[in-house]
């Protein structure tokens, strides 16, 4: 397969807790659990949780290595992004929130006019934009 608009992107990141993440991600967001691996305390065998909407292009695969953790180290910018192309509904904000997300301001107060940010169990930011996504231009 080409690298191109057709390849499918894997986002991976560390995670301290594995079911706090599906709670945010799946119950939360809506995501569904693509796949899901228990690590059976072999050293360098990491349990995994794979979350994403059926048919998307990406999905998000989050990583805990019992035996070796990581801590995630999620910055200000480091923001995974859903373009609803609506406003963003006050009852999926308050899911995110009962489902262990914190919504904060966003660093970049771009992200405040055109959305809501809620940081993750993990610490990670996600962005619900109002705006729409084209790729011939930046949202």
């Amino acid at each position: 397969m080409p690298a191109d608009a057709t390849a499918h992107v894997r986002i991976a990141r560390p995670s301290r807790d594995l079911e706090a993440a599906e709670r945010f991600w799946a119950a939360g967001l809506g995501l569904g659990v693509q796949y899901r691996h228990e690590a059976d305390g072999t050293p360098g065998r990491h349990s995994l949780l794979m979350v994403g909407w059926p048919d998307a292009a990406w999905h998000l695969e989050l990583v805990h290595d019992p035996t070796a953790p990581v801590e995630p180290r999620p910055t200000p910018e480091d923001l995974l992004v859903v373009y609803l192309g609506e406003p963003v509904p006050a009852t999926l904000v308050e899911r995110l929130e009962q489902h262990g997300g914190t919504r904060v301001p966003a660093h970049n107060p771009y992200w405040d006019t055109w959305g809501v940010t809620t940081r993750d169990p993990d610490g990670y930011l996600l962005v619900l934009s109002t705006r729409t996504w084209s790729s011939s231009g930046a949202g």
